[in-house]
């Protein structure tokens, strides 16, 4: 794609389509939503609704697992971070938030707002605006995100 020469947009869709019918299967099956920090949340007993402890250690585990998977077959994934201490701040802020918002992106943004949640949406909405306002003035300070 001009100007984005890493864009995958095929892969990207198929992502998005295993990611629907994931949350489709989980609704399906079990009844429950696919939110990661409701799924998290039971696995750490700090729920005790939902789904079985178990099934929510198998999850979580899984969702790494996928992902080392993937990048195991097509010879790594390159990835860079600021160092561990913005690691661990962006990822402090990001726990607040889900629980500020009543759930996290995955939550919200897949399962909430195909069900047509209006907290969903307004969620959804709050975190791609922080998430476009957060690269723009990052790239304005000359911290490009977007190369």
């Amino acid at each position: 794609m001009p100007g984005f020469p890493d864009a995958a947009p095929l892969a990207g869709l198929g992502g998005g389509i295993l990611i629907g019918l994931a949350a489709a299967l989980m609704l399906l099956g079990a009844g429950r939503i696919a939110g990661v920090s409701g799924i998290s949340a039971r696995a750490l007993g700090i729920s005790k609704t939902g789904m079985s402890s178990s099934s929510a250690w198998s999850f979580l585990i899984g969702l790494p697992l996928g992902a080392l998977i993937i990048a195991f077959l097509q010879g790594g994934i390159p990835a860079t971070f600021a160092g561990p201490v913005p690691l661990v701040i962006a990822g402090l802020l990001v726990g607040v938030g889900t629980r500020l918002g009543s759930g996290c992106t995955s939550g919200h943004g897949v399962c909430g707002v195909s069900r047509m949640s209006n907290r969903s949406v307004v969620a959804t909405i709050t975190f791609m605006a922080a998430g476009i306002a957060t690269v723009a003035i990052m790239n304005a300070l000359g911290l490009e995100v977007l190369k």
